[in-house]
């Protein structure tokens, strides 16, 4: 499994209106196969911050197969233009702790 994470940082103002889009974004990530869930926390003390964690199957379910997808076209259209600055997002997988 693949964790994508994403700090994104909403123009102050527009955290309702970015949680609305949010919702209605949801399905289009959630239609793409390799897909296994995804969660958007609040950050309490940053009211405009906000975390965004993916699970994947593969690096390429994300990258390839949303990405390079109608779906990211209608993400991209509903929330993009909430982001100041625009995130950066990383991908992390599980590391090994016992033998």
């Amino acid at each position: 499994m693949i964790l994508e994470a994403a700090l994104l940082f909403v123009r102050p103002g527009c955290e309702a209106e970015f949680e609305v889009a949010f919702r209605q974004a949801s399905p289009y990530i959630a239609m793409t196969p390799g897909y296994l869930g995804h969660e958007l926390q609040k950050c309490m003390e940053t009211g405009a911050k906000y975390l965004l964690l993916v699970r994947w199957e593969t690096l390429e379910s994300h990258a390839i197969g949303f990405r390079d997808s109608p779906r990211y076209q209608n993400w991209k259209q509903l929330l993009h233009h909430f982001y100041d600055p625009f995130p950066t997002i990383e991908h992390f997988e599980s590391v090994r702790l016992g033998s």
